[in-house]
């Protein structure tokens, strides 16, 4: 049976990516980055665990000697060294619970999002890993290759519950200090938090020549503010509770989201990363098509 957490791996967003890739546009410790020609050949690779055989896996690796002790079949799987390396950032603060409507919260877009990117990128023979946080680092499945580590990060993401207050420049100075060699580097939040310290966190990503790519989450209410009534906002990460009429202060609200957006984009191309605003009413699958499609389009 599988495990509830399989879910954020959902079928049809993977099917909507399927001929995409996830691609790197620098060099990466002496090899040219991106999707593999041959992900075996040139690469060393070391045992990294067996599992039970299922039709179409390759029989060269067939585990004869676990089959005489056992009477079952069982595959070996390897870890590679890989020419590209991702980790994957995801912010689980308090504010990425917020949902409206319909919509899926912002954490839970962010889950399904991190789910079919390392999917995808193991899919292609290269490493994903991933950093979960809030107010500090607190999960980090080193990037690899196997099956079992795609299992271990869904596990991780789906079970953090959203409590804290967000702190990206600490958070991505430690991803950049774990990181090691060079790696493309992708948050997912709603970055809500000062944009100085996101410039500071992503100047040490730079100065240690990752590649990045920042998703900007925000729900559909958060960017257009379509509240029409008295509304009680409760605050999240230690924020109060406020009974505002919204429509007298619409205007200032998206002023200051226009001031905010365009300064979190200054941060990143000031560091060369990709920014991406994302409205979660936006089906994943679209989301992922339209910008991986133009990320492949202006790879080299």
């Amino acid at each position: 049976m599988a495990e509830a957490y399989q879910k954020f791996l959902d079928p049809a967003v993977l099917n909507d990516i399927r001929h995409l890739e996830v691609t790197a546009r620098n060099v990466v410790e002496g090899f040219i980055s991106g999707l593999h020609k041959s992900p075996y050949k040139g690469f060393s690779v070391e045992f990294a665990q067996h599992r039970e055989y299922v039709p179409g896996d390759d029989l060269r690796y067939l585990d004869w000697k676990a089959y005489a002790k056992s009477d079952k079949y069982y595959i070996k799987e390897y870890e590679e060294e890989t020419n590209f390396r991702a980790v994957i950032v995801l912010d689980t603060s308090e504010s990425m619970r917020y949902q409206s409507g319909e919509n899926m919260s912002k954490l839970d877009y962010g889950r399904f999002m991190a789910a079919s990117l390392a999917y995808l990128i193991q899919r292609q023979s290269d490493a994903a890993g991933l950093a979960l946080f809030d107010e500090k680092l607190y999960d980090f499945v080193q990037p690899a290759t196997s099956h079992a580590s795609l299992m271990r990060m869904l596990a991780s993401m789906s079970n953090r519950k959203p409590e804290k207050k967000t702190n990206i420049g600490d958070v991505l100075t430690d991803v950049a200090q774990r990181s090691g060699r060079r790696s493309l580097i992708v948050l997912i939040s709603d970055l809500f938090d000062k944009v100085d310290h996101l410039r500071k966190g992503l100047e040490h990503l730079a100065a240690r020549k990752h590649d990045m790519i920042v998703f900007n989450l925000m729900d559909h209410q958060e960017r257009d503010f379509n509240f029409d009534r008295l509304t009680q906002f409760v605050g999240m990460e230690e924020m109060p509770q406020l009974l505002v009429d919204p429509k007298s202060l619409r205007k200032a609200y998206l002023e200051e989201v226009a001031t905010f957006t365009a300064e979190t984009r200054r941060a990143c191309l000031r560091s060369r990363a990709d920014f991406t605003p994302i409205d979660t009413e936006m089906p994943l699958g679209v989301t992922l098509q339209a910008y991986l499609a133009k990320r492949m389009g202006r790879r080299g």
